[in-house]
């Protein structure tokens, strides 16, 4: 929230310059994010008023001016089309300094001038001005133009919390200041308005839940053309809202001042009564910013005319929008409760500063002194006659009493604050309090719709305490190495992995699109989320597919070629009424398998090049077998087993998917759990033989749908005695071979540990393993 230094203070002037109040409010949890002067900076300048007025000699465009500032008459030459003489308007005296200009004695083709006349540009006050700014004819002449435009003001910009929206408001953070420094508070009197107009409009509250309290009053013969006070122009544009009209700036002044939203109608375009209740069906509204708007049955509404007149608590319409020609006007002060407005304006598109308040919280208690506020304000700036107030009150928002321990409150603090100081600033902050064997029983204020818990009272002691009265003390623990087992490995472990093989991590959503489920992960019931932040993040995750191929489609589009990403995060599931998480680690390879250089050809990154980062993140003891996925090339893609268990899938992205994605290089994914991926087998140590391995090869011809990772799996299992490694170096389908055979050419090392192998022994481990790959596959020596 942004205002004028000098409007809180006309509330609560402390001894403190404006550096000290923005830190005094910082510190006590009202953070000042930005303090800027009003006005430039500049000296010297005065009111002066034109009393006489001649023709430059020797320029048409120019005029010789006696100009009066209040202990002299100056010659001035002014080159502006405005001056004339009665004109009053800022006067630069000789050894001014403005934004950028040095006003010295000069002479101006010919004529010595001595000061200059300003306008709003000169002054920094505007970036374009067409001539001299023009002021009030019972401006002071010689008065400092400064103060005269309390140019001497800062505006003070606040980031408030969302639970302190009592400081949404002039009087609001005034309280605050008051309880922070002790300063008295200076509340306007706000006093019943004097009924003079026998005009009243009926109020019928159909939804008391939604609104308990609504307040309202005719006035008649208000005159709506009527200017704004400047100084009321001026608190407005110093906090952020434009000028429109007397009364509308009037009810911007006090929802500015008292934090109460407000609107006034056009009694003329209202029906005999005005009705507060929810959006029919299909009801529609055009508001004041002139969008039409399709309201819902949850929508609060206020009607007349049997129709929606405005957007309870938003905005209102346009039908019954107050004019220039406007005489009569119902102005309104209401209650809403947070959650009937909550979320409404955000629907349609709008922010507005009403709905920013009552979304929060307003104080109810301060209604209907609002609505005498306005309506003085209005009597004054636009005349007119007030009728009798008209109210529908209900039942309002009830405040506890919390209770405040005193032993906890040091507790929680770790400090010692007497308790007769506790009472002093409960009383500061506006509380009412009874002491009590434990502490206080506290009693917050309507306006203190934050205070719910003991904690709240604990926190608002700690902030006027100050919490940079509360020593930094270092915490005393007793520090242990934990265990680590080595049968276990941890998530940075398995990150470690990845990145030695040139992955890198990437942190996306848990909230996706509802057709990356669909499409990439298969799943048409992901969990939907009941109020998404987009609509492109609707629902969470069930793998984590769909962030990396977002990520490589931003980098793509950015031209990097080449991309190696994973991300270790949580996936999310329903079923049986329980939600579950599971962590999972995530890989996508794009592109070539190395970065472009000299000594290797360049080639697209396969199966088999992510294949073996699997491996290496199993230890080598994945299984893989031939299933189908929806995501994945159907002929280049597998599920992967370790220990028996199914813990996630490999393959290449399948075309559909290449294509929508608008990929033209192999983009190769896996994806497994990662808790599985955790446990690992101790190292053991195993004796390193003196003697050379014998290496013997054997082709043998197997049916050709049998997966040499079964052979394999077998061969080991067996444990041959001095066989020590198998492994693959040929597949041949072709000429010699049959139809539905292939040919397996297999390295056979065997090695002993106390000795060479004699020819016969090794004969005797090939001969072994040509039985059992005989018996169990059907498998005969390639002749």
């Amino acid at each position: 929230m942004q205002f004028s230094e000098n409007w809180l203070r006309t509330f609560v002037n402390p001894n403190l310059n404006s550096g000290e109040l923005s830190h005094a409010l910082t510190m006590a949890g009202l953070e000042v994010e930005d303090s800027q002067p009003a006005g430039a900076i500049f000296t010297h300048v005065v009111i002066g008023e034109i009393i006489e007025a001649s023709k430059h000699p020797d320029a048409d465009r120019l005029q010789v001016c006696k100009v009066n500032i209040g202990n002299t008459v100056l010659q001035i030459v002014c080159g502006a089309s405005n001056a004339r003489v009665g004109l009053k308007a800022p006067c630069a005296l000789v050894g001014a300094a403005l934004p950028g200009i040095a006003i010295k004695e000069a002479k101006v083709r010919g004529v010595e001038s001595f000061g200059m006349m300003c306008s709003a540009k000169e002054l920094g006050l505007a970036t374009e001005a067409s001539g001299l700014l023009e002021l009030p004819a019972d401006a002071t002449v010689g008065q400092d133009i400064r103060e005269y435009l309390s140019l001497n003001d800062h505006l003070l910009t606040l980031k408030l919390t969302p639970n302190r929206a009592d400081c949404l408001s002039i009087l609001g953070i005034a309280r605050d200041v008051a309880a922070i420094t002790g300063a008295p508070l200076n509340v306007p009197k706000i006093t019943s308005t004097n009924i003079t107009s026998q005009r009243t409009m009926a109020v019928l509250v159909n939804a008391p839940q939604a609104c308990p309290a609504y307040f309202g009053r005719a006035i008649e013969g208000v005159n709506a053309q009527a200017k704004t006070p400047d100084w009321m122009t001026r608190n407005l544009e110093r906090s952020g809202v434009h000028s429109i009209s007397a009364i509308v700036d009037i009810t911007n002044y006090v929802l500015l001042e008292l934090g109460q939203p407000m609107h006034a109608f056009d009694l003329a375009k209202l029906g005999d009564h005005i009705e507060v209740r929810f959006a029919k069906a299909g009801e529609s509204l055009v508001l004041l910013n002139d969008t039409e708007v399709k309201l819902k049955t949850d929508d609060l509404v206020i009607a007349s005319n049997g129709g929606a007149v405005a957007l309870a608590g938003i905005m209102g319409g346009v039908q019954t929008s107050v004019s220039d020609a406007t005489t009569n006007i119902f102005l309104e002060s209401a209650f809403f409760t947070p959650d009937v407005i909550a979320g409404k304006a955000r629907r349609l598109g709008l922010s507005t500063d009403s709905s920013y308040r009552f979304e929060r919280g307003v104080d109810f208690g301060n209604t209907l002194s609002a609505l005498e506020r306005a309506t003085a304000l209005i009597l004054e700036v636009c005349g007119g006659k007030a009728g009798a107030i008209t109210q529908a009150v209900t039942v309002l928002p009830t405040r506890h009493t919390v209770n405040l321990r005193y032993a906890r409150l040091l507790s929680v603090l770790g400090i010692s604050i007497p308790q007769a100081t506790v009472g002093v600033l409960l009383k500061q902050l506006g509380f009412e309090y009874a002491e009590t064997e434990a502490g206080f029983a506290v009693q917050a204020p309507s306006y203190r719709f934050d205070i719910a818990r003991e904690e709240d009272l604990i926190e608002e002691i700690a902030r006027l305490h100050g919490y940079d009265k509360i020593p930094a003390i270092n915490p005393i623990a007793n520090l242990s190495i934990l265990d680590a087992p080595e049968a276990a490995w941890n998530k940075a472990a398995v990150a470690g992995v990845l990145q030695s093989q040139g992955y890198q991590e990437v942190v996306t959503y848990s909230f996706v699109d509802a057709s990356w489920e669909r499409d990439l992960m298969n799943n048409k019931n992901p969990i939907v989320l009941k109020n998404p932040i987009a609509s492109n993040l609707s629902v969470m995750r069930s793998g984590l597919w769909g962030g990396l191929l977002d990520a490589l489609t931003y980098n793509l589009n950015r031209k990097q070629e080449r991309a190696m990403l994973f991300e270790i995060g949580a996936s999310y599931f329903y079923g049986q009424e329980v939600y579950r998480e599971e962590m999972r680690v995530s890989g996508l390879c794009h592109g070539a398998f190395q970065p472009e250089q000299w000594a290797e050809k360049s080639r697209d990154v396969d199966f088999y090049d992510v294949k073996a980062t699997v491996d290496a993140l199993t230890h080598g003891q994945a299984e893989y077998r031939q299933e189908g996925h929806p995501a994945l090339h159907p002929g280049q893609s597998a599920r992967v087993y370790l220990r028996g268990k199914a813990i996630g899938w490999l393959g290449k992205l399948h075309p559909k998917w290449l294509q929508q994605y608008a990929l033209t290089k192999n983009t190769v994914l896996f994806e497994l759990t990662l808790d599985d991926l955790l446990k690992t087998k101790v190292a053991t140590y195993q004796e390193v033989s003196k003697f050379l391995p014998v290496r013997r090869d054997i082709a043998v011809v197997v049916d050709a749908d049998l997966p040499i990772q079964t052979i394999v799996k077998a061969v080991y299992a067996a444990k041959i005695n001095l066989l020590q490694e198998l492994q693959l170096f040929d597949v041949y389908q072709g000429k010699g071979i049959a139809e539905n055979k292939k040919s397996l050419a297999f390295l056979v090392l065997m090695q002993d540990t106390h000795k060479t192998l004699l020819d016969t022994e090794v004969d005797a481990v090939i001969a072994k393993l040509l039985k059992l790959l005989e018996k169990n596959f059907g498998a005969s020596l390639r002749s």
